[in-house]
């Protein structure tokens, strides 16, 4: 794959955050050239756009989840708003925003100092009381290099029998959720990029994987059935939702940090991928979540998408070597 294909080519007429990460993960430019490009995130485009958007504090929009001053009214209206500083922080994060740069370091200080979580007030870097949100903050703190250690042992201990994890654990539940145990999934292998990890978060992180393994990513275990047809279709940002391309490169980026090869149960959702390339050879956003926002960084829903294509050429290609290798 070489930049004459009219695909990368479109891909690398983009954003910084984009086409740094074409350039390693798909045409395997060496890694200075790369890191080159991701610097720029700090200072062009639409990281240095985001970090434009913080308040003085450090934080983003006034608050830690929602912003400074939110109406119930607006969520029923218009959608969640985005804005508030745990998920600006995600989206640097996705940016590929270089931790050691100074802006970043600047932030995550000001964060620990300022951001109280709104649920009870917390100190951000304690993590809220939500699995899903705890899994984002580790993901988040573990990639600009904060301790969250005490947070992935909390969330360690609240696995549920099958495995994985639900928001929804405090009111009763007692069955994982796909989208739970993705988000706590992300962090605890960003943690574990990052420190290594303990026996404890090693073995969370393996049983949260068979949960989604043991129903090929998106079915139900009992019937067989999709256990939602939303997992098969892509959206950008992801947020806290789930869909099978989220963890088909979550799977991606685990076997490249432990070296294990893709489990097969991962087949049924890479050929279903496959099957929704466009004939041009890119992916559509078929999706995307309602609600205020920094910026667009998508073209729209139906659209091709340089995200979704992003992400859904470096799952196959990965998976693709893996075959060559086995053949």
């Amino acid at each position: 794959m070489t930049q004459s294909d009219p695909v990368i080519e479109w891909l690398l007429d983009s954003d910084p955050s984009i086409r740094w990460q074409v350039m390693r993960d798909l045409i395997d430019t060496p890694e200075r050239n790369w890191m080159a490009e991701r610097a720029k995130v700090e200072t062009e485009g639409w990281g240095a756009r985001l970090l434009a958007c913080r308040d003085e504090d450090g934080q983003w929009a006034g608050g830690a989840f929602l912003p400074a001053g939110f109406d119930p009214r607006e969520w029923r209206e218009r959608g969640q708003p985005w804005t508030a500083t745990t998920f600006s922080l995600s989206q640097l994060r996705e940016f590929g925003l270089d931790p050691a740069c100074e802006q970043a370091r600047r932030a995550v200080e000001l964060i620990g100092a300022n951001a109280r979580w709104e649920e009870g007030g917390q100190p951000y870097w304690q993590g809220e009381v939500e699995e899903c949100i705890n899994g984002r903050t580790v993901a988040d703190g573990a990639y600009f290099g904060i301790d969250v250690s005490a947070i992935v042992d909390r969330l360690a201990g609240e696995r549920l029998d099958d495995g994985g994890w639900n928001c929804e654990r405090t009111r009763g539940s007692i069955r994982s959720s796909f989208a739970s145990t993705i988000n706590v999934l992300e962090g605890l292998l960003e943690f574990e990029k990052s420190t290594g990890g303990t026996l404890r978060s090693r073995e969370a992180r393996r049983t949260g994987e068979e949960f989604l393994l043991e129903r090929h990513l998106f079915r139900r275990l009992g019937t067989g059935k999709p256990a939602d047809e939303r997992f098969l279709h892509f959206l950008h940002p992801n947020r806290w939702r789930y869909d099978i391309l989220r963890a088909l490169d979550y799977f991606r980026a685990s076997t490249i940090l432990t070296g294990a090869a893709p489990d097969h149960r991962l087949g049924e959702a890479i050929e279903h991928l496959r099957s929704r390339r466009l004939q041009d050879g890119r992916w559509p956003l078929d999706w995307s979540l309602p609600g205020r926002v920094w910026c667009e960084v998508d073209d729209g829903q139906g659209e091709p998408s340089r995200w979704i294509t992003l992400r859904a050429m470096r799952v196959l290609r990965w998976w693709d070597a893996q075959l060559s290798i086995d053949a």
